[in-house]
C-alpha cells in the first residue's frame, strides 16, 4: 500500500478532500496485514480522533477501493474486509475466528470449464482457502484432549 503521504497526494490529484480524518485512516491502513473491517478501522482511528464518523471511514475505504489502492473483500466472515495489499494474491480464511492471511498461489492451474460457452469473460481470479488457523486448531485439539481425559 502507498504511504499516507502518497495517498494524500493521490486524493488531492483526484480532487478529493484531504482531511485529518482521512489522513488518520491512511495511517491506520499503512502496513496493516489483518484485512480490517470498516468497524475495526473506525475503532482504531476513533481512539485518537473521537469525532470521526463511521460514514467517513466507509467513504474513505470505498474511495480507496475505487482507486485500486485497497481491495474490498467479501470472504463470508460477516463484515466486508479491506485489503491494503493490492498485489495479486489469494487468501486463507479461518472458519472459526475469521482470521484472514494473504497467500501467494499459482491460480493459473485452475481450469474453469468453458467460461466462454456461458458468455463469461474472466477478468481476475480470486481463490479463498478455508480451514482453521493454528490458534483455533490448537484450542480445538486441547478441548478434545480434555474431553477424552474427563
Amino acid at each position: 500500500m502507498k504511504t499516507p503521504a502518497e495517498l494524500t497526494e493521490l486524493f488531492r490529484a483526484r480532487g478529493l478532500k484531504v482531511t485529518p480524518q482521512r489522513q488518520a485512516i491512511f495511517s491506520v491502513l499503512h502496513g496493516d496485514t489483518a484485512h480490517p473491517t470498516a468497524e475495526w478501522v473506525y475503532d482504531a482511528v476513533s481512539k485518537s480522533m473521537p469525532t470521526i464518523s463511521l460514514r467517513t471511514v466507509y467513504q474513505t475505504l470505498n474511495d480507496l477501493a475505487a482507486m485500486g489502492e485497497v481491495h474490498a473483500l467479501d470472504l463470508g466472515t460477516g463484515s466486508s474486509r479491506f485489503d491494503p495489499n493490492v498485489d495479486v494474491h489469494h487468501h486463507l480464511v479461518c472458519d472459526e475466528c475469521g482470521r484472514v492471511v494473504d497467500v501467494y498461489a499459482d491460480a493459473s492451474v485452475v481450469r474453469v470449464p468453458g467460461p466462454q460457452k456461458h458468455g463469461f469473460t474472466i477478468d481476475h481470479t480470486e481463490v479463498v482457502f478455508r480451514g482453521r488457523c493454528p490458534e483455533c486448531k490448537s484450542r480445538n485439539d486441547q478441548g478434545k484432549r480434555k474431553e477424552v481425559n474427563a
